[in-house]
């Protein structure tokens, strides 16, 4: 088998002429070319007037067509590839990088068809909310298939379908998104800094890392990627309490006789001392804070009051 044929078949070593090469890796001719001069890829054995490459000049190729898949620069791959060829080791650093380019949830993507998505969302088709939908990657295309989507998070899209059922329109559901993705996006930033500067600096403190230390980075996010998740979901659900129920607090509170009706005088005495028992004063103490007893009880009385005072007027109207 020479250079200038396809590669070789059965146990002899496997030689691939510049084109053939490009053939097997999917590579063209000018980015192997580039490659070379940029000392990705080792330069060929020259026989003759013909360069010859081998299987290691393929495995190359698709090392680097790997990284660049998970968002490695040439410049990056240069250095961890340079660190292979030194003999430090590249498999450690494969698997943190598998490690973090593979799934950050349990959640299986699934397929919708646009039938399907019509039905979910009011029975009739709405290409404009597809096209947005597929913008902000609740929907992916399916090469070859227009009738039929990816969803990566059906829960998401599950999500969507109850807020549109509820009532919200599909154009607000869309831009709460783009506002919700946004601020999680910084959250998930500030948990990647923070986790870097007191965890991993110790494993990646050097470039490229070693075989070791990439290893060792590696099961430290197999460990502490739960609990990005498990932080935000109980952060959210306390402050989904906390809001909702001031705000239900601030709604019951708005109740009360319509402006336009003048509320009847009753007379109470402003300045008459009262005494609480104890246990009340401390559960109100625990409830608000110390420095916010005084304001509560008053609101609390003078709702009891206003309540008092409805309940009379309702009273003295009742035909009996």
């Amino acid at each position: 088998m020479n250079a200038a044929g396809p590669p070789v078949a059965g146990g002899a070593a496997a030689e691939y002429r510049i084109e053939d090469l490009a053939h097997a890796s999917g590579a063209t001719v000018r980015t192997i070319r580039a490659y070379q001069d940029r000392g990705l890829l080792p330069a060929p054995e020259r026989r003759g007037r013909a360069n010859v490459y081998r299987d290691a000049h393929l495995a190359r190729l698709r090392q680097i067509a790997d990284l660049l898949g998970r968002g490695y620069t040439l410049a990056s791959i240069k250095e961890l590839l340079e660190a292979w060829d030194t003999g430090r080791g590249l498999g450690g650093v494969l698997g943190l990088v598998a490690e973090v380019h593979g799934p950050w949830t349990d959640e299986r993507a699934a397929r919708v068809t646009r039938a399907e998505l019509a039905a979910k969302f009011g029975g009739r088709p709405d290409d404009e909310a597809v096209a947005e939908a597929v913008e902000l990657g609740i929907l992916e295309r399916i090469p070859g298939r227009d009738d039929e989507f990816l969803v990566p998070s059906p829960q998401e899209l599950a999500v969507a379908a109850e807020l549109h059922a509820a009532g919200v329109p599909l154009s607000a559901i869309s831009g709460h998104l783009r506002e919700l993705r946004g601020q999680v996006e910084r959250i998930a930033a500030r948990f990647l800094e923070f986790t870097t500067e007191h965890v991993f600096a110790r494993y990646l403190g050097h470039r490229p890392p070693t075989d070791a230390d990439a290893a060792g980075a590696a099961s430290m996010v197999r460990r502490l990627r739960p609990l990005a998740q498990q932080t935000v979901d109980a952060e959210l659900a306390r402050a989904m309490r906390t809001f909702a129920t001031r705000q239900l607090t601030q709604h019951l509170a708005a109740d009360g006789p319509p402006p336009s009706r003048p509320t009847p005088h009753v007379p109470v005495p402003t300045a008459l001392p009262v005494t609480l028992p104890v246990g009340t004063i401390s559960a109100v103490e625990n409830l608000v804070g110390r420095d916010n007893v005084e304001a509560f009880i008053a609101a609390a009385a003078e709702r009891e009051v206003q309540t008092r005072t409805l309940n009379a007027i309702t009273s003295s109207h009742v035909i009996t």
